[in-house]
């Protein structure tokens, strides 16, 4: 049951509503005023639940996610912070558990793929249990933020890497900032430029240029000009510089470019001009301008000569006036010229006194202004003593070339200058292998000494002559020199003649003279000692019948000394004695055989074993039988008695060539000195200690007459071998169709 309210109680209550109301509708209107800040906020407010869960969103959020409110409502945060690291998230989160409330960017990428750069601020159970953020998007702000620190550090990296000087001053012209292309040109540090200003290095003939450039500078802004800086060295650099004004921090800035290399080559290019005017009027040579028609325009006066007219005249002229139009050689120069721009040639000009001049000439195009540029020299008297010349050395070339005897010329040090075919023949080596190598070392070593004592002697007197032997490898080799000191300043001539044919001649001559003093003395010899001789061996033998059996020993030497006495006259009278020789065809194999057959007994007496060692089916040879066995027997007695002690002695014949037998003989004895090798053969001259040398005289030139030769080969200790070429076809000489 209702209590009734007094009149006084029904008073309050009616003021409590109306209190209620009041504030409900004050209430209402902050809530509206709320809704209404919250919808129409510039920056995105976003409520989040206890999970991250979008609660509620003002339309800057949507804007901000690109979204429907409807969209985002329940949708997580993360889903947008793929791009954040997990680590700033956490570092985010514990930051916001600790104070309630941070400021911090973010990355967010949006459903769309777009990505946002965005500032935003939270509040930890701002509504009871949510969770209030505010943001921003501030990626322009970013990419503005990025896009001046690049333009901060290009401008510092062109600054720092720029080659030209870049100079940051004030309007006093103090240093504020240089880059080191600056530093470089004044060869100073940086530090110690910042102290310094333009005043200090600027030449004194620049100061007031300066002074008007800083007031250019003021008053618009920019300025250009030049500008010579001194150095602390005392060298100068000169600049072109570039000035602007306000560019960083209210400072000047200029930038300055290094022209004094450039400046320089002005002024030599300046004074080469002037040089070249002097040069062009005070040559010796005629020099010509002329332009693509060939329309003479400048010529100085050795021109004016050269080309016997005036220069009046002569500038008047075409250059091909004083050329024969249909000569192919002009055609072809002048082409050439076109296309490559410059040639070197001479040419025959026609002059207008109607002489005619061999020009050389130098043409350059466009070497002066777009003009061409011709230099002429006069060779018609050079190339006149130059063809004399050319047809002297010629004659000289070819007696040189074709001389019988070797010519070598020499310079300093007696290095090879030139040397004919002959001189290389005799010195087995090429032409190039000996030009401007040392004379000596083509000489034999064994010959040098000689040959350095013919050099002195040519220093001495101014020529010398020696035979050298040049023989090398057994093969005898004996070079005629004459030496001339100079025949010219600074050469000098070697005539060299082999005369190793001449010298073997001269020794066989000396030979020949003494088997004709043999021969002639043979024939009395023989015939005197042998009439005493055949009185003597009879009464020996009469007497030793009636001698008694001690005395037999006597007479068996005496008739032993006897025999040899015979064969020695024997061997005197074939050497004096002309026989009837009758050459047929014969097979060498079976002379030698036989005669191999007839000595085989003495070889086993003296325990020598004869090899014989015959190649089947030789051709027959033209000779003389008995002459040849008799050739055998000497060598092979020679053998046998030079192995004393036994041994092997091996006859080999073989066809040495189409037209050649060769016999070789080999024995095993002590060998012959390769010094005594050349005098076999000599009357009277013998290895054995009994012996005449008839024996191998006989031999030598009973195979001369075979048109034979007799050739030793001897290893002291080892052996020695015979070798007897012999030819298959014998050639009739004239001498022999006479004496038939």
């Amino acid at each position: 049951m209702s209590r009734n309210l007094s009149p006084r109680e029904e008073k309050n209550v009616v003021v409590d509503v109306r209190l209620l109301e009041e504030e409900n509708r004050r209430l209402k209107e902050r809530l509206n005023s709320y809704s209404i800040i919250f919808e129409r906020s510039l920056d995105a407010i976003v409520i989040f639940n206890k999970h991250g869960e979008f609660v509620d969103v003002n339309e800057a959020a949507c804007k901000l996610f690109e979204m429907d409110k409807c969209e985002l409502i329940g949708k997580k945060l993360s889903m947008f912070l793929e791009l954040v690291p997990p680590d700033i998230l956490m570092f985010q989160q514990s930051m916001l558990h600790k104070f309630g409330a941070f400021s911090d960017e973010l990355l967010i990428k949006l459903a769309n793929g777009k990505v946002k750069h965005i500032e935003f601020s939270m509040k930890k159970d701002a509504f009871n249990e949510y969770d209030l953020v505010i943001m921003r998007d501030i990626s322009a702000h970013k990419a503005l933020e990025r896009e001046r620190i690049m333009h901060e550090f290009l401008f510092k990296d062109v600054f720092n890497r720029a080659v030209d000087s870049i100079v940051i001053f004030d309007e006093f012209g103090r240093f504020i900032d240089v880059n080191p292309a600056f530093c470089m040109s004044l060869n100073l540090e940086k530090a110690k430029l910042l102290n310094l200003s333009f005043q200090q290095f600027i030449a004194k003939e620049d100061v007031d240029d300066f002074v008007r450039l800083l007031a250019e500078l003021k008053e618009k802004g920019t300025a250009k000009g030049e500008l010579s800086l001194v150095r602390l060295d005392g060298t100068v650099k000169m600049f072109e510089l570039t000035t602007t004004s306000n560019v960083y921090s209210g400072f000047y800035m200029a930038i300055m470019r290094d022209v004094t290399d450039r400046k320089n080559m002005e002024i030599k290019l300046q004074k080469s001009e002037e040089r070249f005017r002097a040069i062009f009027e005070q040559a010796h040579e005629a020099i010509l301008i002329w332009d693509d028609y060939g329309y003479i325009l400048n010529a100085n006066r050795a021109a004016s000569r050269t080309f016997e007219l005036p220069l009046n005249l002569l500038v008047r002229k075409n250059l091909l006036d004083f050329l024969d139009h249909n000569d192919e050689k002009v055609k072809r120069i002048f082409a050439e010229f076109r296309k490559n721009g410059e040639i070197r040639d001479e040419l025959t000009f026609h002059m207008p006194n109607g002489e005619d001049k061999q020009l050389e000439f130098t043409m350059k195009k466009g070497a002066i202004d777009g003009y061409h540029l011709t230099i002429f020299r006069n060779v018609t008297e050079r190339r006149k003593i130059e063809r004399e010349l050319r047809e002297s050395e010629q004659k000289f070339r070819s007696i040189f070339d074709h001389a019988m005897d070797g010519i070598l010329l020499w310079g300093q040090g007696y290095r090879i200058l030139d040397v004919n075919p002959i001189a290389c023949e005799i010195f087995q080596a090429g032409k190039e292998q000996l030009l401007h190598r040392p004379i000596t070392e083509f000489i034999p070593e064994k010959a040098r000494k000689h040959f350095r004592k013919l050099i002195q002697q040519s220093e001495r007197v101014g020529e010398a002559y020696a035979e050298v032997d040049f023989s090398n490898d057994g093969k005898q080799k004996i070079i005629e020199f004459a030496l001339k000191k100079e025949i010219i300043p600074g050469v000098g001539m070697m005539m060299l003649r082999d005369i190793t044919e001449r010298k073997e001649m001269e020794l066989q001559l000396r030979k020949s003279d003494t088997l004709n003093v043999v021969g002639e003395l043979a024939a009395g010899i023989a015939h005197e000692i042998r009439n005493p001789m055949t009185a003597l061996k009879g009464f020996i033998q009469l007497l030793q019948g009636s001698i008694k059996e001690d005395y037999s020993m006597y007479f068996n030497v005496i008739m032993s000394e006897l025999k040899r006495i015979e064969s020695i006259i024997t061997e005197f009278l074939v050497l004096a004695k002309p026989q009837a020789i009758q050459y047929q065809q014969n097979d060498i194999c079976k002379i030698m055989q036989d005669t191999i057959d007839l000595i085989n007994v003495q070889a086993m007496m003296h325990s020598v074993q004869i090899i014989a060692d015959f190649v089947p089916q030789l051709p027959p040879i033209y000779c003389e039988p008995n002459q040849l066995k008799q050739v055998f027997i000497n060598i092979l007695k020679n053998a046998i008695e030079v192995m004393p002690k036994g041994g092997d002695v091996t006859v080999r014949i073989r066809q040495s060539d189409d037209n050649h037998i060769r016999i070789s003989i080999t024995d095993q004895g002590c060998g012959i000195p390769q010094d005594k090798i050349k005098k076999l053969g000599e009357p009277f001259y013998t290895t054995k200690e009994r012996g005449t040398g008839l024996g191998l005289m006989v031999s030598y030139k009973i195979i001369e007459e075979h048109q034979g030769k007799i050739d030793v080969e001897s290893e002291v200790g080892v052996g020695t071998t015979f070798h007897i070429t012999l030819p298959i076809k014998r050639v009739e000489k004239e001498d022999d169709h006479d004496e038939i």
